[in-house]
This record gives C-alpha cells, structure tokens and sequence, in this order.
C-alpha cells in the first residue's frame, strides 16, 4: 500500500484489468493475450518522447492543419504525426504532437484535454509507449482504453485511474472463524447479544400491538354502549309522549 498510486509507473497488464491493480487473475482473454505479448515499441519513430502528446478520439475528419492550428496556442510545435491507416490513408483517430520546450506540453497537457474539435471531445495524454516500461497497445490486449460494454475497461491511466484498495486485515479470517479463539468466543457472544436483541425488541413489537389492539376493542365496546344508551333514551321519550 505504501507505493500505491492512481497512476501506474509500469505498466502491468493484470494490474491495468483491475479497478485496483489488486487482482491476481485475468478475466477476460485480452488479458492474457497482453500477458504473454513481446512487444517492442516501434523503431522508426523520432522525436522525443518526453516533449510528445498522445491524442486520441478525434473526428476522422480532423487534419494536421486543424491540429496544428488548435495545439500551436500552447507553444511551438516541432512536429505533428496523425496516424493513418496504410491501405485506405484514412485516419484512425489519433495524433501524436511533439513540441519543442516542456512548459509548452504541460500546458497542453493541461488545458487542451476534453477539447471539442470538429464536435468531438478529445483526449490528450502523454505519450506511454516509449516511456512507460512494459507498455502493451491496446491492439494486443493492452493499452489503457476500452469500453464498459466490451467488458475490458483498463485502469491505471490518466482517464480511469486505480482506485485506492480496501485495506481490511484479518477480516476475512475472523469472519469466517480462522481467527484465535478469543476473537471467535467474542464473536460468538456478540452474535447472541443480537439474537437477544432482536427478540426482546419483536416482543416489546407485539406488546405494543397487543395493547392498540386492546384499546381499540375498547373504544368500539364504548362506541356500542353509548349509541344503545341512545336508542333506549329515543324509546323512552316516545313512550312519555303517548
């Protein structure tokens, strides 16, 4: 617990499958396909990392002028790299931006998240792949991304960090009586504390329903009385009358 942190500082597959990084299985298959991925960043890419910004969901529509001109507030930029896909040249989404001085990143790495660019949101990130140790992209089962639907939502990135684990000790032992014996005597007594609890607060219940009960029976005794005093009075005076 002492080096837990929302943000992961090595990316572990298992881990970013977890909502705490505390899971100890994969539970689904992209899991396992990062796991016993080898991955190696990609070689012909240039530029500094550490001076670049990952953009992703952009309109497919999007061009390196619309970046240029939205990301060039921030500071200058050295290069913009809008990935494209080899056969069709159509864009995938996503942009990779290197700047030239570090205040510059941090400001855009700041403000230019949740941008809307030609009606979409962005999502602005540092770059992981050449400087988070044990990165798997998201196409071998890694990566930070993913849907709720999908069931592979992953956690440790600036969208979706970790969330801080429960840290209960010795709960799981003691509640189920693995615990030493004087946890388990007191656990048993306060269990029967309880029981009496209960049964002394459900009798004084039906005491008290009981005594409604009676009340009420009570009062339609009276109701009854009164309203045969009246019928007979109603008699009486009739017969003075004649």
């Amino acid at each position: 617990m002492a080096d837990w942190a929302p943000i992961a500082k090595e990316y572990d597959p298992l881990k970013a499958g977890s909502i705490d990084g505390t899971d100890e299985e994969p539970h689904d298959r992209a899991i396992w396909r990062a796991m016993l991925a080898r991955y190696v960043p990609n070689r012909g890419v240039t530029g500094d990392p550490h001076l670049t910004l990952f953009v992703a969901r952009l309109n497919l529509q999007t061009t390196e002028e619309k970046l240029k001109e939205v990301f060039s507030r921030y500071g200058d930029i050295r290069k913009i790299r809008l990935v494209r896909d080899l056969v069709t040249g159509f864009s995938k989404g996503y942009a990779f931006i290197e700047y030239k001085e570090e205040r510059a990143l941090l400001k855009a790495h700041r403000d230019a998240n949740r941008l809307v660019i030609d009606q979409h949101e962005i999502f602005v990130d540092f770059e992981l792949e050449r400087t988070l140790k044990g990165w798997i992209p998201r196409r071998l089962g890694g990566g930070f991304g993913g849907k709720k639907e999908s069931g592979q939502l992953r956690f440790g990135g600036r969208d979706r960090p970790f969330r801080k684990p429960i840290n209960l000790p010795n709960m799981k032992n003691d509640f189920y009586g693995e615990g030493s014996s004087e946890k388990r005597n007191w656990n048993r007594e306060g269990t029967r504390d309880w029981r009496t609890r209960d049964r002394d607060h459900e009798r004084s219940r039906d005491k008290r329903w009981g005594e409604r009960e009676r009340s009420w029976a009570w009062g339609d005794s009276e109701r009854e009385r009164d309203s045969r005093e009246e019928r007979s009075r109603g008699r009486d005076r009739k017969d003075r009358d004649r």
